[in-house]
């Protein structure tokens, strides 16, 4: 019995034992390491470096989270105008973040104000790119009205300041859009030691500018190469090597020559810092943030067709203590821009200042009135949803970052700058120093794949070839014009305008006075959304869609900025039951 008893004794301390062990060696395992080989990341000596610590996105400036889900495009109660070009479709966007207001004034100045300090317009190689980034300050003139204040002070007065800009067309608001992405993340890595402290200020110059894709792609060649600048953070006693293919100087996890501690001295896009891009909003994203259709949501419905970014079929507010107040700044009827003086009304009789309307139910203000807006997409009469449905976008030219013959990315420089000449005859830059030199994708990266095949995809399944009854099936795509359709087979037989430079420097304006024209549409119409402060009611719906030159400027058209959202589709979990 006695004997029977110690065996007991001895199993029961056997097994606890091995359940120490194994608990242990889970405990350890699971410790910073890895599940793939049971290494230890982020180890101080080296090895794979990974922020294990990222929570989520950082919200940029400026903007508010639309969690994404499906909903009906298009479907407009009525078509005065006869477009026929929004026919209901139901589409998905991912979730995204949106400016919660239109650019303003004072937003756009800033922009002018860095291109003005860091590329001197008195110097000739920059001539052009202030000017170019510049308003159209003369969109305001009519030729039966005097409107010169607006001309002479709508964009620089403080008194509308707080005011969407105006006279911005497309490519200005895509470029803007780009500058404001590497501010931001510009900002952000000199917060983290990255980049020298209020080297943004002080140290800036048209040889030293951050740009975030050159810094991803070669942080030591980033700012002119100035290591003054672009610091390396936890570098150790160990110096960095260079990199000789072009990409990441040092990628974390690397470990320094001496091998005391880990060489993750410049930022990459796995740190978690870096913010996507800020950009223009799809046509499906702004039309989903602006009908805010999360406000009526009952279970996993919607209880009814929104006429407004706001609940009900009138413009005018039904709640108590503002009752008749307009919910937008809007032309309410011929002469009539902003009511009766001193009378309850829209508040305003051109544009009026950011936030006098109540916000949509996803806290976006603006979404229908004081001006309507550009989004990315190319027009086109419909949306081909058979194509796709998922973050629906017509527009994608894809381009590679350009490798020079020394095999390292290649930097844009003043020499090499290059400049588009628009229709009007504008001079815009199409990149500016310090950013990484771009060129359409090849055949190495399109080579059998069956998602895209060629760099421009604006006129996909809609104006290109393909699309034509002059497409010979097998035949060589090398036509006239580099593969274009002759002028009288083009599906879109817009005008051709073209402005160029002669050998004297002087603009050459070639207007199409052809008299066979049948559309405006081509690759270079973009859609703009939203009703302004000079369109009747019937445009306040978030499905109406038109379109107008992606060079050309007026008084009513603004922007503001989108980003994409990594990561997971809501902060919070849901249940069927959820309500907002």
């Amino acid at each position: 019995m006695k004997y029977f008893k110690t065996m007991n004794i001895r199993l029961i301390l056997l097994a606890m034992l091995s359940l120490s062990v194994v608990s242990c060696s889970k405990k350890s395992s699971s410790k910073g390491g890895s599940q793939a080989t049971g290494w230890k990341i982020n180890d101080k000596k080296g090895g794979f470096q990974y922020a294990s610590k990222f929570k989520k996105q950082a919200t940029g400036p400026g903007l508010v989270l639309v969690e994404g889900g499906t909903f009906t495009m298009g479907k407009v109660q009525d078509d005065v105008m006869h477009d026929w070009n929004n026919t209901p479709n139901q589409q998905h966007v991912q979730s995204f973040y949106m400016d919660e207001t239109e650019v303003t004034n004072m937003m756009y100045m800033e922009y002018l104000d860095w291109l003005k300090r860091v590329f001197p317009p008195e110097q000739e190689n920059y001539k052009n790119i202030y000017e170019g980034a510049s308003p159209d300050t003369l969109v305001w003139r009519n030729r039966l009205g005097y409107n010169e204040t607006m001309t002479n002070n709508y964009l620089r007065h403080p008194a509308y300041a707080e005011y969407p800009v105006v006279g911005v067309n497309w490519i200005q608001a895509t470029e803007f859009a780009k500058w404001r992405t590497d501010r931001v993340n510009e900002k952000t890595l000199e917060e983290q030691k990255y980049l020298k402290k209020d080297a943004k200020i002080t140290d800036v110059s048209s040889d030293k500018v951050f740009s975030t894709e050159a810094y991803l792609a070669s942080p030591s060649t980033a700012m002119g190469g100035d290591s003054e600048l672009v610091l390396q953070k936890g570098k150790g006693r160990g110096t960095s090597k260079k990199s000789s293919d072009g990409g990441a100087d040092a990628a974390a996890g690397s470990t320094n020559n001496q091998g005391n501690s880990p060489k993750n001295v410049y930022a990459q896009r796995s740190s978690g810092l870096i913010l996507p891009d800020y950009r223009l909003p799809t046509e499906a994203e702004w039309e989903y943030a602006a009908a805010a259709d999360v406000g009526q949501r009952e279970y996993n419905l919607y209880k009814g067709q929104k006429k407004y970014p706001w609940s009900g079929s009138y413009t005018r507010s039904g709640k108590r203590q503002v009752k008749g107040d307009q919910l937008a700044n809007f032309k309410q009827g011929k002469g009539d821009y902003g009511g009766i003086a001193g009378w309850s009304d829209d508040g305003a009789d051109i544009t009026n200042k950011v936030k006098s309307y109540p916000p949509n139910d996803f806290g976006l203000y603006d979404m229908a009135g004081n001006v309507a807006e550009w989004v990315a997409d190319v027009y086109r009469p419909i949306i081909d949803d058979e194509a796709n449905d998922f973050n629906y976008y017509r527009g994608n030219v894809y381009m590679k970052n350009k490798i020079g013959e020394d095999g390292k990315v290649e930097l844009v420089t003043a020499e090499n700058q290059k400049f588009d000449t628009l229709s009007n005859g504008k001079i815009i830059a199409r990149n500016y120093p310090g950013e990484i030199a771009q060129v359409p994708v090849d055949e190495n990266e399109t080579y059998l794949r069956q998602n895209f095949d060629k760099s421009d995809n604006r006129n996909y399944r809609d104006g290109d070839k393909q699309s034509s009854r002059y497409f010979k099936f097998g035949a060589s795509e090398e036509g006239d014009e580099k593969g274009q359709l002759k002028d009288n087979q083009r599906m879109y037989d817009s005008p051709k305008h073209n402005v160029s430079v002669d050998s004297l420097g002087s603009m050459v304006r070639k207007y199409d006075k052809s008299n066979k024209r049948t559309t405006l549409i081509n690759d270079d119409v973009r859609v703009y959304k939203g009703g302004s402060w000079r369109d009747r009611a019937y445009w306040l719906d978030p499905a109406q869609r038109r379109y107008y030159p992606q060079d050309i400027a007026t008084d009513y058209i603004g922007f503001r900025c989108a980003m994409s959202r990594v990561g997971p589709k809501s902060d919070k979990r849901k249940s069927a039951r959820n309500k907002r």
